[in-house]
Formats: C-alpha cells, structure tokens, sequence
C-alpha cells in the first residue's frame, strides 16, 4: 500500500498499495469527520480485492475496513465497531509496491538524484503496460484515472514503456505523491484514533499542511485551514540608487537573494506568513527576516547601511533584527510592507469575486469542486493577509503615537 504522510485531517481518501522507504513509522492513525449524509454503497468487489491481497501475501490480512462510495467518491467504512486504539488495517510488506520492484535494467539508468515519488511512478507505469499480465493488476487497475484528479529515461525500454507521454509520468507521480506512504520491511499498522460504529466512514488523517500543498499533493481543501500560509515578494526597486549596494548587502549578511533565469542575482526575495493572531502583537507577528528586508529598503544613504551591519556584529550577527533607531524609518519600512500586503488584498479580492457560481450553462461536478477548492484556498491566504495588515496597521499607529508623545514632550 502507499503509504500516507501528510495532510490536516480531514478527508476521505482511500490509499494504495505502495511504500516509499525513509524515516520510517510504522504505527499511523486514521480519523474521521462528519460527513454529509446521503447515498453509501460498498463496493461489490471489495471481498474480492481482500481475497486477491490476502492470496498474494500467502497470509491472512487484518482489517475491519470496506471499500464503498460516498458524496466524495471511492471510500473507507468500518465493516464492524471499532475502539480506540484498534489495529484497523495490517499490511505485509510482501504486498507493498516499493521502488525496491523497478525492473534490474531501468534502475541501472537511475541514479541516486532520483527520488523516491519518481522512481515508484515508473513501477506503475510499466504494471500498467503489462495490463493483465501485471501482477499487481488487481491493485493497478483500481487507481484514479486522470479525470478523476485533481492535482496537478523511458525512451530507452519502448517494449516497456510504448507510447507514454510526459502527462502519463505526471499521473504517474500524482498517484504515488498523493498515496505513497513511509515504510519499512515488515508490518505497517494503521491505528483508530476513536471509536466508530460498523458502517461510519473513516477518514485518514494526512498531517499538518495549507491549502496549497493539500490541493497540489492531494486534490482537496479544507474551508477553514490553521496551516494556511502566503508566500509574498519584495524586491529592490530599480529606481533606487542603492540597489545593486543593497542586493550585495543582503547577500553578505545571509539574507538569502534568489537567482533569474541566466543565474544572475535577482533582486526579488520571497517571505512566506501565517495568520498573525493579533493586531496588538500577540503571536508571533510577522517574521523577523521580512521586517529586516523592509528596513534595509528604507535606508537611503551607505552611512544607514554601515550602521546596520555594525549593530549586527555588535548582538547576534543578524542583519536589522531590531527597530531602526530613526522611528520614522521604521514607519516607513513598515508602511511599505503594508503597501505590498495591502495591493495582494485587493487583487485577492478580486479573484475571488471571479469564482462567484456560474447559473448557466450548468457546471460540471469536476468543475464545480475545483471552483471550491481555489475559493477555499484564496480566503485561507486572503484571512492571513488582512491579519498582517491589521498587526501592521497598528504597529505603525503605535509608533506614530510615541513619536508624537515624545515631540510634544520636547517642546
């Protein structure tokens, strides 16, 4: 079986049979939600299947779950009552697809550079050529088809590989990527969190992961996600005459600064945020390496530059970890980022209202979840947005306010 090492949890997704190696538990949970009620069928060849696994295995295989369909598709339902703690699933490694099944020949052409996810796609391709004559036909031939998801060396074996195309080997890693979980040589066990009634849907719990990775990886959302995170750019304007100063600065100071397409130095830098809890500046806020771009963008002579790396070297040797001294400075920095914060707001707004449902013609089930799962995925990214606005806002406002305080003071 594939096994699973990612995802929030929550659901429904049934997972193959393959294994990739590295660090390697054995013991894994599975969880469930609540699920819309409606139609449920077991899947009428799931005593087959079970059969056909335990025949392979030449043992027999522990498992108190059935294979149906649910609103979400092909899923899993506890066949009895389950409690906490029950081994729901045990699978031998001898029924494990593993990169360990490459044929000798096309695993001499792979060298260590390939991963894993690569090396497994190219097993279920070649089981999928072999068609019947597969040995793990049985399994294979139950996989999604290209339509049915949602995520996004071979010239050297025709016999093997025939006409496949790039966008088969992209299937081909979407399945593994999607199903694939760690292993070792042995038993994998799958470990029920809580109790469930004979015929609940169970759910497996996949990890802590956004929206992106679970779209890209997976094929679903979650409506409200506590992984969700933006990555946003800022670069060095190439109106500013310190530009090049300050890209060399950066660099020096181990700020890290991206390459372009022709490997020269690029001056746009990628940060990426999560929600920040509170305006008052509760949380942990915005990161620090963002804050430090910001304040080495507000500088505007080579003396402010020199002064940052001295405080540097004079506490922890990170570059512009603390409020700039001129807090006018330190207004403007800040001000920028939320100029930049502020421009993503309105353009993911705007996105948004693109995905308002169409009544005419009819969308397509395909196209309608994909609909809600990019919906999904902009109001993760947009509520962690407006979170660092307001952390921002008020950030500027407080410093705004000593200023003033401090001035009235002097006078």
């Amino acid at each position: 079986m594939l096994r699973g090492t990612r995802i929030p949890n929550l659901r429904p997704y049934q997972r193959p049979l393959f294994s990739v190696p590295p660090s390697l538990r054995i013991k894994f949970k599975f969880t469930s939600l609540s699920e819309p009620q409606g139609s449920r069928s077991l899947d009428e060849d799931s005593d087959d299947f079970l059969r056909w696994l335990e025949q392979k295995a030449g043992s027999q295989i522990s498992s108190v779950l059935s294979i149906g369909k649910s609103a979400y598709g092909r899923s899993l339902f506890a066949s009895k009552t389950i409690q906490t703690g029950d081994c729901i699933l045990k699978v031998p490694y001898s029924v494990q697809v593993t990169p360990a099944h490459l044929l000798p020949e096309i695993k001499s052409l792979l060298g260590n550079e390939v991963g894993n996810i690569a090396k497994l796609a190219i097993v279920i391709l070649v089981e999928q050529k072999f068609g019947q004559k597969s040995e793990w036909a049985h399994y294979v031939s139950r996989l999604p088809q290209p339509g049915e998801m949602h995520n996004m060396a071979l010239q050297c074996f025709p016999e093997l590989f025939g006409d496949i195309t790039h966008k088969d080997f992209m299937h081909a890693c979407a399945l593994v990527g999607s199903r694939a979980w760690g292993s070792s040589k042995g038993l994998s066990l799958v470990i029920a969190d809580r109790n469930y009634h004979a015929g609940e849907q169970v759910l497996i719990r996949y990890g802590k992961f956004s929206n992106a990775t679970l779209m890209l990886d997976f094929g679903f959302s979650l409506p409200y996600n506590k992984q969700d995170e933006v990555q946003i750019q800022f670069n060095v304007p190439h109106h500013d005459f310190l530009r090049e100063k300050k890209i060399e600065f950066l660099q020096r100071h181990c700020i890290p600064i991206a390459k372009d397409v022709n490997g020269f130095n690029s001056s746009v830098e990628s940060f990426t945020i999560k929600e920040v809890r509170s305006a008052k500046g509760k949380g942990k806020g915005l990161p620090q390496s963002l804050r430090a771009f910001a304040r080495v963008l507000a500088c505007t002579t080579y003396e402010e530059l020199g002064d940052l790396a001295k405080e540097a070297a004079q506490n922890d040797g990170r570059l512009a970890r603390r409020p700039l001294s001129d807090r006018s400075k330190e207004i403007q920095a800040h001000q920028m980022l939320l100029s930049r914060i502020t421009q993503l707001i309105e353009e993911y707004n705007a996105a948004i209202k693109s995905l308002v449902p169409i009544s005419f013609p009819p969308m397509c089930e395909t196209l309608a979840l994909r609909r809600q799962m990019a919906r999904d995925l902009l109001n993760g990214e947009l509520r962690i947005l407006k979170s660092a606005s307001a952390w921002l806002k008020n950030y500027c406002a407080t410093l705004t306010t000593f200023t003033c305080n401090c001035e009235n003071i002097s006078d």
